[in-house]
């Protein structure tokens, strides 16, 4: 079953997202008070998966009003090749196109090779023409936290 991501299930999707390899996460951005803010502001467009009243994954997907952007991705090892994910986004993209969102992104690890087959064989497009950059605008206590195995 899928349904509509909610605070409630922090503890459970931080654990799955913690215990998934080629995930990276941010100590501030992925904390409950990050996710807590990005749920308020996008409260129709994450989504969990649900098997035997446990999380086996997750959508974390959002939009600024013109584009659409997916994050964290994931299905739990033992329950992948089912078409969850798959599930989990067709139900990210059928509610940006709901809030009227024409285009959508997403960012893969370089070193994710299953995460960018994954999208790859979905009709994703890598667009090597963009330059992806980034800057920190936080102190140094709130530095990435890479979990790339």
């Amino acid at each position: 079953m899928i349904r509509i991501m909610t605070q409630a299930d922090y503890e459970e999707i931080f654990v799955l997202w913690k215990s998934t390899d080629g995930m990276g996460l941010r100590s501030l951005d992925d904390s409950q008070q990050g996710i807590s803010a990005f749920l308020k502001r996008n409260p129709t467009t994450n989504f969990v998966a649900i098997d035997n009243d446990q999380i086996v994954g997750t959508i974390l997907c959002g939009h600024d009003g013109r584009r659409g952007y997916i994050y964290h991705t994931v299905v739990k090892d033992s329950c992948r090749n089912q078409g969850i994910a798959t599930q989990l986004v067709e139900a990210a993209i059928s509610a940006l196109q709901q809030e009227g969102i024409t285009r959508v992104c997403l960012n893969v690890m370089e070193a994710n090779e299953r995460g960018k087959s994954f999208w790859l064989n979905r009709g994703w497009e890598k667009k090597d023409f963009l330059g992806f950059y980034s800057k920190s605008i936080t102190d140094k206590e709130n530095m990435p936290l890479f979990n790339i195995k």
